[in-house]
């Protein structure tokens, strides 16, 4: 079934001549589609559109997808967004090319679809075409992907946007329960980005949303962006002009996942290799699952004096899960397995800071098996 047939269907433009069993048909054909999909471009686009070139990725490759997105969650890197370049601080420029970028993105999903688009500093992706393609660390460059999260049975995924009060110093957790982040039972991973946090006082607000979740036995992953480009499918309903925290609560006892944190002692192909060999033991199935990468912009080609070593590492130990992630100015996470009742260690604050710096943070995310 062509794509532009079930954007149709999901946005009700169907006319009167479309019959009520070819509906039908069609509805039952999507809710099998159940696997998670991505996109992905490297290099500049060639095609000027005024925006980021993963917007002719999407453009081009969407209708290929065959399944109907309701979560899109995206990243670019933010020099191709700045037409002043890379040092010049938050100018305006920077902020309407990444306006465009989602304007042009929000007209190419359905109208319902939820959207969230950060830009950091570098990208890790898996070019498009198959799974097994090696993925690639671009420190540099134009680039992007884009996670495409049909309705999964079984499996709800929240977003959430948290911004500092200016006027109130403490942050007020009871906006975690609404987000489904506290008292949420079936809260399995949490993807968390910190925005901004070149303004004063966002590391301590960083620190006011992650301290609670410090005690919850789930996946926490991410890491600190430079900016926020897009929170949802209406541009203008949230302000990305702030200190800000944004992310995704997953939840679903059929999702399962692990993290591992490569500290700033792992120095080389073998101490990394004893990394990813941790995260393999966690047994986290590969089928309908994503590898996540969030890396310290300090690491990479000039830490370890070659190219793709942590990318590289991934692929060998998971040659069938794609890696995304990206460079960015500071890591979330720790070591944690979570596959169904069973956890292999819980973060505490005694013995665990979810905010590093220098560090890489390896995730693996199992979502069940597609249907």
């Amino acid at each position: 079934m062509e794509w532009s047939l079930m954007r149709a269907l999901h946005k009700g433009c169907f006319g009167f001549s479309v019959c009520r069993l070819w509906r039908e048909c069609a509805w039952r054909k999507l809710k099998t589609r159940q696997k998670v999909a991505w996109l992905s471009s490297v290099g500049a686009a060639e095609l000027d559109l005024g925006a980021h070139s993963l917007v002719q990725v999407v453009k081009e490759e969407l209708e290929k997808v065959y399944i109907i997105p309701e979560m899109f969650l995206y990243f670019t890197d933010y020099e191709s967004l700045n037409d002043r370049g890379a040092h010049c601080g938050p100018k305006r420029a920077k902020k309407k090319h990444g306006s465009e970028t989602a304007a042009y993105l929000e007209k190419l999903l359905p109208t319902d679809c939820e959207i969230l688009g950060l830009a950091t500093p570098g990208i890790v992706v898996t070019p498009g075409g198959s799974a097994s393609n090696p993925p690639m660390e671009l420190e540099d460059g134009e680039s992007g992907f884009a996670l495409l999260f049909p309705k999964i049975s079984g499996v709800k995924i929240q977003k959430f946007h948290f911004c500092k009060d200016s006027k109130n110093k403490v942050f007020d957790e009871a906006k975690l329960e609404e987000a489904g982040l506290k008292n949420n039972p079936d809260l399995r991973v949490v993807l968390i980005f910190g925005y901004d946090i070149w303004r004063h006082g966002a590391t301590r607000f960083l620190h006011q949303v992650l301290n609670p979740l410090n005690e919850k036995n789930i996946i926490i992953a991410g890491g600190q962006v430079e900016y926020l480009v897009s929170f949802s499918s209406q541009a203008k309903s949230r302000s990305t002009d702030c200190i800000g925290v944004v992310g995704l609560a997953l939840s679903g006892p059929q999702i399962q996942g692990a993290t591992v944190l490569l500290d700033h002692d792992v120095c080389d192909e073998k101490t990394v290799d004893s990394a990813m060999q941790r995260l393999k033991a966690a047994n986290i199935p590969v089928q309908n699952s994503v590898g996540l990468m969030f890396a310290c912009l300090g690491r990479g080609e000039q830490h370890y004096k070659k190219k793709n070593v942590e990318a590289d590492s991934f692929r060998k130990h998971f040659p069938n899960v794609p890696l995304f992630g990206f460079f960015g100015n500071g890591e979330i996470g720790c070591d944690r397995v979570v596959s169904g009742n069973f956890t292999l260690r819980e973060c505490n604050g005694e013995k665990d800071n979810l905010l590093h710096g220098y560090t890489t943070v390896m995730t693996i995310i199992h979502f069940g098996h597609a249907k």
